[in-house]
């Protein structure tokens, strides 16, 4: 006996797909849909209105006022999308640095007898001032604990909330060590000096990418001055002498 299988429509993956952007971003409301369109549909009607309005003033033209709604409709379609990455990047960027000192205190809690649930609640509590966005993060998993989630899988919803592949792959650090038995300090540990490794090499990276970035303003800025100085009195001369010649 086969059972059927729902099918989701487009709409229904675009619904989903928003509401995954949303909790990325950090909206967690179940009604955060309804006010992302209801502000990404103003970001459309007012700059159209304002083009008609300045239309029918007179001060410009209807084929400019209808090119300039359609632009600045186009960028009030796009505009709360990229506030939502944007967002999205920044709370990645804040777990991500912190998420080592926090698995440092996890490891030390776990060692002096602590279960993970509670180490969690504990580095919550001492990490609230230095990473509020972690503390409040790790109080919702250890509220899904309570409710009857493994850690294993209450960790994997954090990285779910943020996208963050270090997140998962401490999800399944977690979930092998639950599955089968062995020491959680040890590879926490483990797991911690490979993402401190990675954050090391992210910084590398960035510092090889700076000389780079740092020839722009010298080609923008420096160099036309060196040129003016350089070019300036050998110029003069040559207009001086191109002058002479034809007296």
């Amino acid at each position: 006996m086969s059972s059927a299988k729902s099918v989701e429509t487009p709409k229904e993956m675009g619904s989903q797909k928003l509401r995954e952007r949303l909790v990325h971003a950090g909206l967690y409301k179940t009604n955060s849909p309804g006010y992302y369109y209801l502000v990404q549909l103003a970001f459309v009607s007012v700059p159209v209105f304002s083009g008609w309005l300045v239309y029918r003033m007179g001060f410009i033209s209807f084929q400019m006022a209808l090119i300039l709604g359609l632009v600045m409709g186009i960028g009030g379609v796009v505009a709360p999308g990229l506030w939502l990455d944007f967002c999205k990047a920044g709370r990645q960027t804040k777990i991500r640095r912190s998420i080592p000192d926090a698995l440092d205190v996890i490891i030390i809690c776990v060692e002096a007898g602590l279960s993970l649930s509670a180490a969690i609640t504990r580095v919550a509590r001492e990490l609230s001032s230095m990473h509020p966005l972690l503390a409040a993060e790790l109080r919702i998993v250890h509220r899904q604990v309570q409710i009857g989630k493994t850690n294993g899988e209450a960790l994997k919803a954090f990285g779910e909330r943020f996208d963050l592949m270090e997140l998962r792959s401490l999800a399944s650090v977690v979930v092998q060590s639950e599955k089968f038995g062995s020491s959680i300090a040890s590879a926490l540990r483990v797991h911690s000096e490979s993402l401190r490794k990675k954050r090391m090499q992210a910084a590398e990276e960035k510092a090889q990418k700076s000389a780079v970035w740092i020839l722009l303003p010298t080609v923008v800025f420096i160099f036309p001055a060196l040129f003016v100085v350089i070019l300036g009195p050998a110029a003069y001369d040559i207009m001086d002498l191109m002058k002479n010649m034809e007296k």
